[in-house]
């Protein structure tokens, strides 16, 4: 039996929207904060420091996932580069709106700046195979045990190990979050050996999928970078028509 077309996967589109809802969802928690409408300390208290790296998880679990998957069915290294320039784009986008938005606190080495550059780390690793998995792991744990007052300064803060988080939204270091992608593209590969079978219970997630979770997982970078835009208008707007 052949194996199927990366079309038939459409569970990974569903969770990668189930990830995408909760972003939206937290911030706008986030973004009622900011407005002074609640008061809350979502980027030192629990549980959102752990919501977001619950969040976070998923995202790059699913990055592994899909450049296995991508690499599998479109394996030319031109789609990749298609793909790449559009995250990288993004990336650059959120840069610019954010110091608009944040001045110094502006994202310069947020999710899509790490993706942008785990996808070329990765792309290189993807023919190690279930190896990722014990290679993702030890990087995780390097990242969260090893920590050196170099990695403070902006230059080198993106690498990891830095002893304090540096002055910035969006935070997420090559080191402890590219052990993750791997990790993902580990259990891609372990999934491959085994034809990409869905397991039972997961069969209707992947054949017919929530539609909202379809359609955010497959627009899920179009979505990340307009949703937060649209939030802000709403809410100005909600304060400025209640006086």
């Amino acid at each position: 039996m052949p194996p199927p077309t990366d079309r038939h996967l459409g569970v990974i589109d569903a969770l990668r929207g189930f990830a995408v809802a909760q972003m939206i969802v937290y911030h706008l928690i986030y973004d009622l904060d900011y407005f002074g409408w609640i008061d809350i300390a979502m980027t030192r208290d629990q549980p959102w420091v752990g919501w977001r790296t619950a969040i976070v998880t998923q995202f790059l679990l699913l990055v592994g996932a899909s450049l296995l998957l991508r690499h599998t069915f479109k394996p030319a290294w031109s789609d990749f580069w298609k793909r790449w320039a559009q995250v990288a784009a993004a990336a650059a986008l959120v840069s610019l709106g954010s110091w608009f938005l944040l001045g110094p606190r502006l994202i310069w080495f947020g999710i899509l700046h790490f993706i942008a550059v785990a996808l070329i780390l990765a792309r290189f690793a993807v023919p190690l195979g279930r190896a990722n998995i014990v290679l993702g792991i030890f990087v995780l744990a390097l990242g969260l045990s090893f920590r050196h007052e170099f990695f403070n300064d902006v230059a080198t803060s993106w690498v990891g190990f830095a002893t304090a988080k540096p002055r910035t939204e969006d935070y997420v270091p090559i080191f402890p979050w590219f052990g993750v992608v791997l990790i993902g593209a580990g259990l891609a590969a372990v999934w491959q050996r085994h034809r990409f079978a869905i397991a039972a219970r997961l069969r209707p997630m992947n054949d017919d999928p929530p539609r909202l979770l379809l359609l955010l997982g497959t627009w899920a970078l179009t979505v990340y970078l307009v949703h937060q835009p649209v939030l802000i208008g709403l809410l100005w707007t909600v304060r400025k028509l209640g006086g």
